[in-house]
């Protein structure tokens, strides 16, 4: 639902402040197109009760958009303007100099506002303004998390969370902490980091997967300005894109100085696409371009495969985890694709509360026929193992690789079945070759996979290590959810290759590298 009456009250409440810096002082603070979207989106989006839906705003975009003034204004709304008495409002950074950014400019901005500045007592010892008609406050604080328990918390600014030193004080900060307030904020804001393993970062996946649909989160607002990986960071098109104040906040001259400068040093390549072009840096990025993969999405009919010879890779995970078995059908001549038919199943106890609190539809591919769940609250390996020994009458199933780790009851199982079960790797020496040709066999596009939900989820969350002689693998910590269909893809795919495949492949080529 959306209250128009709310979102109006919070815009022309910020609108009263004026700007604070440079050649903007003293000017009202007349929100952007962007800004002001975001606004009432945030506090005009309600649910059925009339209470705010999102309770937690993610805003990621590059340097001197008007990041801190936005900051600011929220900061002030959610301590004098929300109605809520007693509020505690939190401005959060990486240190108190860097939380003491935005607060300054609410202190200013407070000082432009007479209406304001006669309700706000401030205390500037402790950082801290108190808007005496509700007994609200704004108050700094810094990265020291074990002092931070037991607030009693309304807002949350958190400025450059890029910056954190560890997910202490966010944790802190977000988890719990506003339990008692009828409809808390935890307002994010900040510009791209270069950890790929931070607090930030995880966030940022979050917002990007809610925005690209492979996630659903009601709570959660996301906007994220900046350019592509794969953008020309030279180019100007590129920059009006990924920063919407540029020619309002941002002169355009001193954009291209930067960038012409970077163009000359590697190092200064990457501050400029980091602060400029919001992108993150420097680290590891998502191995499969899922536009080629969803280019693979050619139909699969399991009727047209019956009695096909095939090759499985089985991954267990753990026994309350995601179990994928995939199969793969070698083509029989040039004209033919690999085949991918993949099996899920997750314990159907636990189904919704995963749901809840990974925010995966694992309920909607259940509906979907994409994910199968085994009773009770730990994945029933018997079941799996009738499943496949019913598909191995179905298909002539050559092999199944597995993955050793926890796997040996089932692979004893399995051969009791009649199947013929191979131990399979997870380091460079086998996953590489395989994993190569996946990519190679994407980007040809002679593989048919059918665009099945779970396994284009789980491509889509694989990382990849390589080692200095450029072998890879896939990395189960480094991939920020489960990419076990991914890696039982690549086990099936190996062994097609191995006895099966038609099409060149790296194997014809040269050995397996280890360095």
């Amino acid at each position: 639902m959306f209250d128009e009456t709310k979102a109006r009250q919070t815009v022309e409440f910020i609108n009263c402040l004026k700007h604070t810096k440079g050649r903007w002082r003293g000017q009202p603070f007349v929100l952007l197109p962007w800004q002001e979207q975001i606004i009432r989106d945030v506090f005009g989006t309600v649910k059925e009760n009339g209470y705010r839906q999102y309770n937690t705003a993610y805003i990621e975009i590059p340097k001197k958009n008007g990041k801190s003034e936005l900051a600011a204004g929220v900061a002030l709304y959610m301590t004098c303007g929300d109605g809520e008495w007693g509020a505690e409002v939190y401005g959060c950074a990486s240190d108190r100099q860097q939380a003491s950014i935005v607060f300054d400019v609410a202190v200013d901005m407070v000082d432009q506002c007479p209406a304001l500045k006669k309700r706000i007592k401030p205390v500037m010892s402790v950082k801290r303004l108190v808007y005496k008609p509700t007994n609200s406050f704004y108050q700094v604080l810094s990265a020291e998390a074990y002092t931070k328990h037991g607030l009693n918390v309304h807002a949350v600014i958190f400025d450059e969370l890029h910056a954190q030193p560890n997910r202490e004080l966010f944790d802190v900060m977000t988890k719990g902490s506003g339990d008692a307030r009828t409809q808390p904020l935890f307002f994010l804001i900040t510009t791209a980091g270069n950890n790929r393993h931070s607090v930030c970062f995880e966030q940022h996946q979050k917002a990007e997967d809610i925005i690209l649909g492979r996630k659903i989160d009601q709570t959660f607002y996301p906007v994220i300005y900046g350019a592509s990986d794969e953008a020309d960071w030279t180019s100007e098109e590129v920059w009006y894109k990924a920063n919407p104040s540029l020619g309002y906040t941002i002169d355009i001259e001193k954009v291209r100085n930067a960038c012409l400068s970077a163009r000359d040093n590697p190092a200064e390549e990457n501050i400029f696409r980091q602060l400029r072009l919001n992108q993150w840096v420097k680290q590891s990025t998502r191995w499969m371009q899922m536009e080629k993969w969803d280019a693979c999405a050619f139909p699969v009919d399991e009727r047209e495969l019956l009695g096909r010879e095939c090759y499985g890779g089985l991954d267990l995970s753990s026994s309350i985890d995601i179990t994928a078995f995939v199969l793969v059908f070698p083509p029989r001549d040039d004209a033919e694709k690999y085949m991918i038919l993949p099996y899920f199943w997750i314990p159907e106890e636990n189904m919704n509360i995963r749901v809840r609190r990974d925010h995966v539809p694992y309920d909607v591919w259940e509906k979907q026929e994409c994910l199968m769940t085994t009773e009770g609250n730990v994945i029933h390996y018997g079941f799996i193992e009738n499943f496949i020994d019913e598909l191995g009458k179905k298909f002539h199933i050559k092999e199944i690789a597995f993955d050793r780790w926890e796997a040996i009851q089932m692979v004893q199982n399995l051969e009791g079945l009649g199947f013929t079960v191979v131990p399979f790797g997870q380091g460079y020496k086998d996953m590489s070759p395989p994993s190569k040709e996946l990519m190679k066999l994407t980007l040809e596009r002679k593989l048919a996979h059918g665009g099945h939900p779970v396994l284009r989820w789980m491509m889509d969350n694989i990382f990849v290590r390589t080692d200095p002689a450029g072998n890879i693998k896939p990395d189960k910590e480094k991939s920020t959810e489960k990419i076990d269909g991914a890696v039982a893809a690549v086990m099936a795919l190996d062994r097609a290759i191995r006895n099966g495949g038609s099409a060149g492949s790296v194997y014809d080529d040269r050995g397996i590298l280890v360095f």
